[in-house]
């Protein structure tokens, strides 16, 4: 029964978002006189002047983006897993892990741009510069802008799912074992513990990978606007009031869904083939202790990436703080809380329908989560967290690909514009991250504690309530904290299906992101930050209290 109701709720918006997208790619789109399948919106979109450049840049910047995450995450953890255990992770990378995408991304643009903080703090002493230079530092024309952006949120990301896949692998015994036969601890890294981490972080990877070749908030900010990437050359049109871009613009976003699922299968073709030169590589021997330096120089830049998105995040906080802030000045030269002020007025409604949205959406995929696993207790199903399912499907689908469509639907359904059609629209997302995130550590529960309740009489449902939430209930908090998260962060579901009338705070930061006040922005980002901050250092911080004395179950073990 479970299956079937979150079937119905995930699949009819996807499934149905991608056929009315579908269908306008194909010149079928009645609303606007389209009423014959023809070919003609891809015809117009292959002749879109620089379109191999949005392809060569789409796929550039994804592939680079994900591969880069890859391997400093790995290094990272091979060089500092032993100083940097998963609870003590939860809480370093909590502020980069809860801040939204666009939010990072405006940071980023505050802390490189050609007037960014950084220069600022080397000017005009070491520069010599008193102006900004006319240097293209964001937006550049290679998309590397974008690609640190990306690096900023999935670095944390993969930190964190390869640190939770480290514990279900007895990572000591078998270093000591490669360092007792004289291989580099480098060397035992790469053939025996990365490839038994990377089958249990295969989902997320593929997730990603998806979201870097399709994301639409951070390249609005960072990446080339002419031609933009392909994500944003679709939503462009989408949101162009010239109609005849709608069928174009359904053409693209479906071959951003041919680009996402053509390269996770080639992706996964490349495992295949590294498996067996890993196999090859392996059987030659060779104790590898010259690589080494290499893992350590890895590490260095994965800290290096860490310590620019921290200071992403202090970039938009002084932002948001100052006054009167001139180049090359390194700090500004009148602070003020004034813009909060003459902001809280026209904050209050977005922040508003952000809270609402993401404590609606959050609490829903919890219960559902909850009651989805417990079914799978109760039919005995023992499936790992991190295999494909078709629940994933949202994360592993651009969403450029089927938002068109879903306001379609619910343009149909009648419900376009209202809060409860945005949340439907976030719960897509917000659900596939919950359940993922408390799969692992609800698989992981001893099940003879639910044996000897049992033993004692107790009911099924008594055992949950009293015995199993109890003992998960830090996992239960930090999944709800990252479904709490991913509601804040949605950006293309609020405005396609809230139909530009829910506004939220990712929506007016990005649209201000572009071109408006740099301290209204850093107002707007960084109280779109603290929302999931809050949320995640709550879930960290209420087990402790409540099971202060009982150190296993407060997450101090």
């Amino acid at each position: 029964m479970i299956a079937i109701i979150v079937g119905a709720i995930l699949g009819v918006p996807i499934a149905a978002g991608l056929l009315f997208t579908l269908l306008p790619a194909f010149g079928y789109l009645p609303s606007i006189d389209g009423h014959a399948l023809t070919v003609k919106p891809w015809r117009d979109l292959f002749a879109t002047p620089g379109l191999a450049t949005s392809l060569r840049l789409t796929l550039s910047t994804g592939v680079a983006a994900t591969v880069l995450a890859l391997i400093l995450a790995f290094s990272f953890c091979a060089v500092v897993h032993r100083r940097m255990q998963k609870g003590g992770a939860d809480g370093l990378l909590a502020p980069l892990l809860a801040a939204p995408h666009a939010a990072v991304a405006i940071g980023l643009g505050f802390l490189i741009a050609p007037s960014g903080w950084l220069l600022r703090l080397v000017s005009p002493w070491l520069t010599g510069f008193t102006v900004p230079p006319d240097v293209a530092t964001i937006q550049d024309p290679w998309g590397a802008a974008l690609v640190v952006g990306l690096l900023l949120k999935e670095l944390p990301f993969l930190l964190i799912v390869i640190l939770a896949a480290l514990n279900q692998i007895p990572v000591e015994q078998q270093m000591r074992a490669g360092r007792a036969l004289g291989y580099g601890q480098g060397i035992v890294w790469v053939k025996v513990i990365a490839p038994q981490v990377y089958r249990q972080i295969r989902l997320p990877l593929y997730v990603v990978l998806a979201f870097s070749i399709s994301v639409v908030d951070m390249a609005l900010v960072l990446a080339p606007t002419n031609p933009p990437p392909l994500a944003v050359l679709a939503f462009r049109w989408f949101m162009s009031p010239d109609i005849a871009r709608y069928m174009p613009a359904a053409a693209a976003a479906i071959l951003q869904l041919l680009l996402a699922a053509g390269l996770i299968g080639l992706w996964r073709l490349g495992e295949q083939g590294a498996a067996r030169i890993g196999l090859w590589w392996t059987m030659r021997g060779g104790r590898g202790l010259a690589s080494e330096p290499g893992l350590r120089f890895a590490a260095a830049l994965g800290v290096i990436v860490l310590v620019l998105g921290f200071g992403s995040l202090a970039a938009l906080a002084v932002w948001s703080l100052a006054w009167q802030w001139s180049f090359p000045d390194a700090l500004p030269s009148a602070w003020s809380l004034g813009i909060w002020r003459h902001q809280a007025h026209a904050l209050l409604w977005p922040l508003a329908n952000t809270l609402s949205l993401a404590t609606l959406t959050s609490l829903a995929a919890l219960v559902l989560a909850i009651a989805w696993l417990e079914a799978e207790d109760r039919a005995v199903i023992r499936r790992p967290a991190t295999v494909f399912h078709p629940v994933y499907i949202a994360l592993l689908v651009p969403q450029i690909a089927f938002m068109f469509g879903a306001q379609v639907l619910v343009v149909r359904l009648g419900i376009d514009g209202t809060l409860l059609a945005v949340a439907w629209a976030h719960f897509l997302f917000v659900f596939p991250y919950v359940l993922l995130a408390l799969a692992d550590p609800w698989k992981a529960l001893d099940p003879r504690y639910a044996r000897s309740a049992a033993a004692l009489g107790s009911s099924p449902t008594s055992t949950l309530v009293r015995v199993k939430l109890p003992i998960l209930l830090r996992p239960i908090l930090l999944a709800s904290a990252i479904g709490f998260a991913v509601s804040v962060a949605q950006y293309l579901p609020s405005l396609f299906v809230g139909g530009g009338r829910v506004a939220t705070l990712a929506t007016e930061a990005v649209a201000l992101a572009s071109g408006g006040d740099r301290r209204i922005v850093g107002v707007l980002a960084v109280l779109q930050s603290l929302l999931p901050l809050v949320a995640y250092l709550a879930a960290l911080a209420v087990p402790r209290i409540v099971f202060a004395d009982r150190r296993a179950l407060s997450g101090r073990a």
